[in-house]
């Protein structure tokens, strides 16, 4: 088993479950293994947060072999009065375009 990541302090903008949403929206066969490296979580705490995902319906999965194949429901929407009628699509195209934009690295210059 690998190391536990380094925790994070102080507050941040996106939540874990926001994180761990794009991550799988990234590649829908990821392993949990991989989601806590790049989130910087437990294994543990990805396993729950998948697991409340699936359980309020924003995420479901299928087994295929060893490795479980993740489907995000884009059209649902999100939880808190203050994004009333705003799509998990919405959130993910702003977070799947700031990893696209962070993976073209700093040389890449805004025009």
């Amino acid at each position: 088993m690998g190391a536990v990541p380094e925790p994070h302090n102080g507050w941040t903008f996106i939540t874990n479950h926001a994180r761990v949403l794009a991550a799988i929206a990234d590649n829908s066969s990821v392993r949990i293994r991989d989601i806590a490296a790049h989130c910087r979580l437990t294994e543990r705490a990805v396993q729950k947060i998948i697991a409340d995902l699936e359980q309020a319906g924003y995420l479901s999965h299928t087994r295929e072999g060893r490795t479980n194949n993740y489907r995000i429901e884009q059209a649902k929407v999100l939880r808190h009065p203050a994004e009333a009628g705003l799509t998990v699509a919405a959130l993910l195209s702003l977070l799947v375009a700031d990893e696209a934009d962070r993976a073209a690295g700093p040389d890449t210059e805004a025009r």
